[in-house]
């Protein structure tokens, strides 16, 4: 895979393709983009899976890594295809054992004219040849088996201390769905089947630094099961989460999809839980009940932040500022994110991911206005950036969702 020219996203704005904090590097929606940020091969989805591969190992090759070294890809998909494929077709990029954890998620739009695929990278450098690999496999379905031609799919990675727990729907190992017709059901399977690998891996869902989730529902009462749900599997301090709304999933029955990333520490043979730093501010909203998750952690040398919502500050009733104006509440949300990085010493400028859900009619000129918002509110270049344009988020009245990782 090589390519002449570097690639960029079809935005005015200067922006990183790629960045680091602490041990981990990060890459964001690389796509089939040329220097002009031209989709190379408009709506031909093998084609672009292809070159968003390759721009993704030239954006990982400026920090010293190569596609060995990624522990966690999530590719955010437009195509008639079920996850199983794509996760096959993403797999062929990773020859050697263990294949990262690969999250994939069905989108109903992308963000620019033409494209179907992009896909964000975590990675970290030599894990292959650390002390402590640890990887466990997640069932196959019979049906599917064969597209990875005898492979083990990883259901969980531990790379020294990062963690990655690919997404999942409740499938079970036939194909089919746990109680379907149930998603506060299909929520607790998932959580448990999370917590199973990660105790696989020598850790346990109190290790979780960021939880991500979809679900079908665009009101509160469609939400509020389904977050308590989740909750449950966790204690104070919970990890920072996300949580938005899905329009397409996979296989017919799935109802909600969740995956998590965690931190765990091999001490004198023991693993040992990672301590945190928070903060949470008090004008930074909160839950409309109570949860354990958090705002915002540090460790590592990095800064995790949840999923940041134009709700009104210090308040938790979950009302919005600005109802239904995705510029306004973009600049609004984005105050948000530098409240949060402020008590650690840290600003916009730090950050090395950023991961944006937005309300848009699946329009190119409404991606480019949104981004040119962000740019204004960074002051600067942007970070690495995946860009999810959604028909709908939590309601109408809010219209983006927006988290991160900064330099800590």
């Amino acid at each position: 895979m090589k390519s002449s020219l570097v690639w960029t996203l079809p935005i005015d704005h200067t922006h990183h393709l790629s960045g680091s904090a602490g041990a981990m590097t990060f890459v964001g929606g690389a796509g089939d983009f040329d220097s002009a940020g031209r989709i190379r091969n408009p709506g031909d989805f093998d084609k672009q899976l292809e070159g968003a591969m390759t721009n993704l190992a030239e954006a990982l090759a400026s920090e010293s890594c190569t596609l060995e070294d990624v522990v966690r890809l999530k590719a955010h998909f437009t195509a008639e295809r079920d996850d199983w494929e794509v996760i096959a077709a993403l797999a062929r990029f990773f020859p050697s054992d263990p294949m990262p954890a690969i999250s994939t998620m069905p989108e109903a739009f992308q963000p620019f004219a033409e494209q179907t695929i992009q896909i964000q990278a975590i990675a970290q450098r030599g894990w292959r040849v650390l002390a402590d690999v640890r990887a466990i496999a997640r069932p196959v379905p019979e049906q599917r088996k064969a597209l990875f031609r005898g492979r083990e799919v990883t259901a969980g990675l531990r790379a020294g201390e990062f963690i990655a727990v690919a997404n999942r729907a409740a499938e079970v190992a036939e194909g089919s769905v746990e109680q379907p017709d149930d998603p506060v059901a299909q929520s607790h399977w998932i959580m448990e089947k999370h917590g199973e690998t990660l105790a696989a891996l020598g850790a346990s869902l109190q290790d979780s630094i960021k939880l991500e989730g979809y679900y079908f529902g665009s009101t509160r009462e469609q939400w509020t099961p389904l977050s308590k749900a989740r909750a449950s599997h966790y204690r104070e301090p919970g990890p920072v989460a996300t949580v938005v709304p899905c329009h397409r999933l996979n296989p017919k029955g799935a109802q909600t999809k969740i995956e998590v990333m965690a931190m765990r520490e091999l001490r004198k043979g023991y693993d040992k839980y990672i301590p945190r730093e928070d903060h949470w501010p008090a004008r930074v909203w909160d839950w409309t009940w109570a949860t354990p998750y958090r705002q915002a952690i540090r460790l590592r040398d990095m800064i995790w932040l949840g999923g940041q919502v134009p709700a009104q500050p210090y308040d938790n009733k979950g009302r919005s500022v600005m109802e239904g104006q995705l510029l306004p509440q973009t600049r609004f949300t984005m105050s948000y994110i530098e409240d949060l990085l402020r008590p650690f010493g840290r600003s916009p400028a730090d950050l090395k991911l950023m991961v944006c859900y937005f309300t848009s009619t699946g329009t190119e000129a409404e991606t480019v206005a949104f981004a040119k918002t962000l740019a204004d509110c960074m002051g600067g270049a942007l970070p690495p950036v995946t860009l999810v344009p959604k028909p709908m988020l939590h309601s109408p009245s809010t219209t983006v969702e927006i988290w991160g990782v900064a330099q800590g």
